[in-house]
């Protein structure tokens, strides 16, 4: 008796035929001050074009979150005009859904994303405070670099690894 493997979860692009179960995804009541809701997100990706890389997590046919990279965003143009930076800009796992690995799932497909496009390092931003994603990002190798992006903490992963 053979049996069928077990699906893994996937990335897909948001189409027709899934935006509205895209839209109504939520996370816990908790957490609504510390991400924008999917329909936020979806008009960032369409006002940021080809920066915006907005994807759907699946597991099997279940939409279990959604999460959005951004890639070659200039940062700080009076700065440093030079300075672009790539990252996740959105993580979004359903309530339902929290605590069984979709999370760290979507990072390492954003990692592995931003690798392909010969990104050196994956940035993120993140609030502070009791319900803030601080520690499950640090839990993935992020490192604060001491900025803020308006009230936000800026983490860091480095994506080359050394010789």
């Amino acid at each position: 008796m053979s049996s069928s493997p077990i699906p893994a979860p996937r990335l897909e692009p948001v189409t027709p035929a899934t935006v509205d179960a895209a839209l109504a995804l939520k996370v816990h009541p908790h957490q609504q001050d510390n991400v924008a809701p999917v329909a936020h997100s979806l008009a960032e990706a369409y006002a940021y074009g080809d920066t915006a890389w907005p994807r759907l997590i699946f597991d099997g046919d279940e939409l279990v979150g959604f999460v959005m990279a951004f890639v070659d965003i200039q940062w700080d143009a009076e700065r440093d005009p030079a300075d672009l930076r790539s990252g996740l800009w959105r993580l979004n796992i359903g309530a339902e859904h929290q605590g069984k690995g979709y999370g760290r799932f979507a990072v390492d497909a954003v990692r592995d994303e931003l690798r392909r496009r010969g990104a050196g390092q994956l940035y993120v931003t993140w609030h502070r405070g009791e319900h803030g994603p601080g520690d499950f990002y640090r839990r993935l190798g992020f490192r604060e670099t001491g900025e803020l992006a308006g009230d936000q903490t800026v983490g860091v992963l480095d994506l080359v690894q050394p010789a």
